[in-house]
């Protein structure tokens, strides 16, 4: 049973992380490509640290907490880092390929 659950977490984690770089390799312009690695791919590598952790804490010892503390890392990071790059990009104006909601042709 845990076998499955492992190999649950690790395809998850790999799908994840497949569609956070094919966002970051895709997407058209900075703003949008920001948000594959900083979603997709932290799901992704949050999922295999997790399917690691579990495995170690029942393969060997005791409780493995490396994992615990990579996966609290990257959560901490991640978001932080994603925000910085935001602000650096507005700050020298980088500008945005969508459209602005009035020319969508949405209510103002």
């Amino acid at each position: 049973m845990l076998d499955y659950l492992l190999s649950f977490l690790i395809l998850t984690g790999a799908v994840f992380t497949l569609i956070g770089s094919l966002g970051l390799a895709r997407l058209r312009d900075f703003y949008t490509r920001l948000h594959g690695p900083t979603k997709a791919t932290t799901l992704g590598v949050g999922s295999l640290l997790i399917a690691s952790a579990l495995y170690f804490s029942t393969r060997g010892a005791g409780l493995s907490l490396h994992e615990v503390l990579v996966t609290l890392f990257l959560f901490i990071t991640a978001p932080v880092s994603a925000h910085l790059l935001a602000k650096a990009a507005l700050h020298l104006r980088l500008k945005s390929l969508a459209k602005p909601p009035e020319e969508e042709g949405g209510e103002a």
